[in-house]
């Protein structure tokens, strides 16, 4: 369940190092304390679909012209408060981007005002660090379909995309693991407690410290680890989502939040003439692109689980009803259906693009591997005739390791931002925000 900027997160069973979940649902410490879980304030689900927030890739929500007077006016009322209610979440959301991107910035003002001298290491202290990192390693080199994208970070960076990748993964297998019949949302909330004290450098255990010397080392927030967590709570309830709007707060969770937490460690070019806004942007679009594409791929392994991550609205606008995703019979209205929605994900592949050449160019092929490798996803679909239920949409071995030396090609290519003229990165900018537009009072402060 997530980016995206790293590799699908797969529910399968981790058995290398990750013995944790029973310590996280009993409340266990490895010194055996009990954690009170924290009460937290709960993001409400709102519209995205105030001010055209999805007009850059075409998606509107139906005009209620051709409604009867007095049913246009109750659908009129509840989109004026829906729009009043958007801006709540559209600012909670903008605001991590914000806070992510100034951290960034501070970083490299104090490293390039200061000449810092590193802390002195306890003795020992490194090498049980790297035994840390290379579990790590271990772990992402086992699950991860693209492990070979990383070969052209610097070491330092590999081993923090190693540690956010399992922490990340240790995180879904909570709900998505062997041992999620056993997870509660008390246990969740003492899984946040454990990220705020790795985050205040007290990890526990070896994989935490990995993490924690990372979040350390980068300027890198926690705001979209808790995000994730939340993302998990609501996987325990196995919601439907009634439209888009909720779906797309749903993908941030699990996996735009990913992007929010990789950008910061593969850093962007030198050259790149972008903002660190415009960056954060293009990585939670990335990451809702590459959730929808997971959720297209899997319809079939959701709904034996009881479990439909797609728009009631839209199904019922296609005349399909839940009890037909659970039949699974590929018809015309399922097609017709699943052509729009793999549409979609392509915009916001599209909206992307050119936020990945703005990134570090040694950072760039991990993330051209992971796109390309999820649209490979939704060409599989299709050539399956939108048959998501039982075929498997998985490319070949062939196709995958052809579309690793593309991903190599394109991260060579020079960062948008110093290919287009003014007005092209201003087309740009408006492309990277549509579903993140700023506040008006914040558009004066960028």
């Amino acid at each position: 369940m997530a980016l995206m900027l790293l590799p699908a997160i797969a529910p399968v069973d981790i058995s290398v190092g990750l013995g944790f979940t029973e310590a996280v649902r009993q409340g266990d410490r490895s010194q055996g304390k009990v954690f009170t879980p924290r009460r937290r304030r709960r993001w409400s689900l709102q519209s995205l679909y105030a001010d055209s927030k999805y007009a850059c890739v075409e998606f509107e929500p139906e005009n209620t012209m051709g409604l009867p007077p007095p049913l246009s006016s109750l659908v009129t009322s509840a989109a004026a408060a829906a729009a009043e209610a958007a801006v709540s979440l559209e600012q909670k959301v903008y605001d991590v981007i914000l806070k992510q991107s100034s951290l960034v910035k501070k970083k490299l003002a104090l490293t390039t005002a200061l000449d810092v001298k590193p802390d002195l290491a306890i003795p020992g202290s490194l090498s049980l660090l790297k035994e840390a990192y290379d579990t790590c390693g271990e772990v992402y080199m086992k699950f991860s379909c693209i492990f070979v994208g990383t070969l052209l970070l610097t070491p330092e960076r590999r081993r923090a995309i190693w540690a956010i990748y399992v922490w990340c993964r240790r995180t879904d297998e909570l709900v998505d693991g062997p041992n999620a019949s056993h997870i509660t949302p008390t246990a969740l909330d003492r899984w946040e407690s454990r990220l705020e004290d790795v985050f205040a450098g007290c990890p526990y255990d070896m994989l935490d410290a990995a993490l924690s010397d990372t979040v350390s080392k980068y300027p890198v927030d926690i705001q979209p680890f808790r995000d994730m967590i939340e993302g998990m709570r609501i996987d325990l309830n196995m919601p439907r989502y009634q439209n888009f709007d909720e779906l797309y707060l749903y993908c941030y969770y699990v996996a735009g939040t990913v992007g929010l937490m990789s950008v910061p460690v593969m850093g962007s070019a030198p050259e790149s003439k972008a903002t660190a806004e415009s960056v954060y942007r293009a990585a939670l679009a990335l990451g809702i692109a590459n959730q929808l594409t997971n959720i297209h791929g899997d319809v079939g392994e959701d709904a034996r689980r009881g479990r439909i991550y797609l728009p009631q609205d839209e199904l019922a606008r296609f005349g399909l009803s839940d009890d037909e995703i659970f039949d699974g019979k590929v018809t015309d209205k399922w097609r017709s259906f699943m052509k729009n929605q793999i549409k979609r994900a392509r915009m916001f592949f599209r909206a992307a693009e050119d936020g990945v050449s703005e990134l570090n160019q040694a950072s760039r092929w991990l993330v051209w591997a992971s796109l390309l490798l999820h649209q490979q996803i939704l060409d599989e679909i299709e050539a399956n005739d939108y048959n998501n239920f039982t075929k498997r949409a998985s490319a070949s071995k062939a196709k995958k390791l052809m579309a690793l030396p593309v991903a190599l090609g394109r991260s060579l290519v020079t960062p948008s931002s110093l290919r287009q003229s003014s007005s092209a990165k201003t087309r740009l900018e408006g492309n990277l925000c549509h579903w993140i537009e700023p506040p008006t009072s914040e558009k004066k402060m960028l």
